[in-house]
């Protein structure tokens, strides 16, 4: 295995085990973190694994945060229907 899908393994793991956690602002605070070192670990593996792989570490990441996605498509269709 290589290291780009070690490090999104362990960042699912890590994902999972603060969504256990209990957390006064419903995991936000964890959700920018967890967002902020995703984002460079899916290039990681794009550009290791191709963009078919990528795209599925993508939407793996996307359905551990699935509210900043949902609020993000909420937002966009208010800004676009205006």
């Amino acid at each position: 295995m290589s290291t780009p899908l070690i490090l999104a393994a362990f960042w699912a793991l890590i994902a999972n085990v603060l969504a256990m956690t209990p957390s006064r602002d419903h995991h936000w605070r964890n959700a920018y973190i967890l967002i902020a070192v995703g984002i460079p670990i899916v290039g990681l593996v794009t550009w290791a694994h191709g963009p078919w792989i990528g795209m599925l570490v993508m939407v793996a990441g996307m359905s551990v945060l699935r509210w900043p996605v949902i609020y993000l498509g909420r937002w966009i269709r208010r800004i676009t229907l205006r």
